[in-house]
């Protein structure tokens, strides 16, 4: 190891406390703000997909719901009739059906590109290098 300043060591020497000071409270203000309006950015991002996707599985829910109301009713009639008018209940239960898978799958692949804040993760982990003592890019 040297025993040579660093820039920063270098600066200290130069200016006040008060200014360095001041400075310092500058960046991290501006720095805290920055990542603040990030966090609000990924966030509504985060919160609409998530929506989206929760609205989907709803209607998952309901269409599957359906599914099961008209495949009683078709069960009820088969066994009422043997045949006949019971088959328009099956029919409409299978679309009820393909509705509710359909937007199973629809829903499921929007809550899986869900990714929450990557890059206010990324940017606060970046903190600790930042503040070491030898900031050479100054």
């Amino acid at each position: 190891m040297t025993d040579q300043p660093t820039p920063s060591e270098r600066r200290a020497e130069r200016e006040s406390l008060g200014d360095l000071l001041a400075e310092v409270s500058r960046d991290l203000s501006t720095l805290v703000r920055q990542e603040v309006e990030l966090a609000k950015a990924e966030l509504k991002e985060t919160a609409t997909r998530t929506g989206k996707g929760a609205g989907l599985l709803g209607g998952a829910g309901y269409a599957a719901l359906m599914a099961v109301l008209f495949l009683s009713i078709a069960l009820w009639w088969a066994l009422g009739y043997l045949m006949g008018n019971a088959w328009s209940g099956v029919v409409v239960a299978i679309i009820w059906a393909v509705v509710a898978l359909i937007l199973y799958l629809v829903g499921r692949n929007q809550l899986k590109a869900v990714k929450g804040m990557p890059q206010t993760v990324e940017t606060v982990k970046e903190f600790p290098e930042t503040l070491k003592r030898n900031g050479e890019n100054r």
